[in-house]
């Protein structure tokens, strides 16, 4: 390996420290990406949880089973917000314009914002995951079906923060970043089966649920852990909508960062 090769690497392996040192340094909006998920799967798997068990399925009808699935959407859609924070931070406090004027590979800044919340992600599902088998949650997915359901959250996990890098590099304020990645992070998961059934739904809703980007990704991952029903076009819609969310945060976020403005 060259010199030439080795140095992009080298340089997004300490922006990747950077972000891992920044997120021990303010473990507040960690552990709030970390216990959010957790937190909503207590209040909808202990407290409301025999309430919708019987208004969906009735007795024969596992409702931890059936959330779970739909809650690791949600889990991925938290760590949104810090990562949209962090970015816009980066972008207005001027250190991207101190990068700029130092031998550092370019793309290396985002990318460590990228892996380094990628990480932090997978932490998140992994908890969740934990959570919910002491809570009762029973998949039973194949070792292949695991790498399948890896496979298809982490690839989700990837699209949505690189959409987020671009929708921080479009804020003003950090406070801005925040809210707007609110409609991936909570609406569009309210907004799907992550709940309840989309059959449930009013029509109009019902609708919208069904061709939005959460709803196949979490009726392909409920398929894969717990063996629900679900069809082939659910498998391929999960994995075009990956693909196109990602290469489409990417080069929005190349392009924003290359014209070197926030807006």
């Amino acid at each position: 390996m060259s010199a030439t090769t080795l140095h992009p690497l080298a340089d997004t392996a300490t922006m990747l420290r950077r972000n891992l040192r920044h997120q021990q340094r303010y473990p507040s909006m960690t552990l709030s990406t970390l216990v959010s998920p957790v937190i909503m799967l207590l209040l909808f798997g202990l407290v409301f949880g025999k309430t919708f068990q019987a208004g969906i399925g009735g007795n024969g009808f596992d409702y931890l089973d059936f959330l779970v699935p739909g809650l690791l959407l949600v889990t991925i859609g938290s760590g949104t917000v810090s990562t949209a924070v962090a970015v816009c931070t980066d972008m207005t406090e001027g250190i991207v314009a101190r990068f700029r004027t130092m031998a550092v590979f370019r793309p290396a800044v985002l990318t460590g914002h990228v892996i380094g919340s990628l990480l932090q992600t997978l932490v998140s599902v992994a908890l969740l995951i934990g959570v919910g088998l002491l809570m009762g949650f029973r998949p039973t997915a194949t070792f292949g079906e695991w790498l399948l359901a890896t496979a298809l959250i982490t690839g989700t996990a990837i699209g949505l923060t690189w959409l987020s890098v671009a929708l921080g590099l479009t804020s003003k304020t950090p406070e801005a970043a925040s809210n707007i990645v609110l409609p991936f992070s909570l609406i569009l998961p309210f907004l799907s089966s992550t709940f309840v059934p989309i059959d449930s739904m009013p029509a109009g809703l019902r609708w919208f649920a069904e061709y939005q980007p959460y709803t196949p990704i979490i009726e392909t991952l409920r398929g894969l852990l717990i063996g629900t029903p679900y069809s082939a076009t659910d498998g391929w819609l999960a994995g075009v909508w990956c693909v196109a969310i990602t290469v489409g945060g990417y080069l929005w976020s190349r392009r924003l960062y290359n014209r070197g403005t926030a807006a």
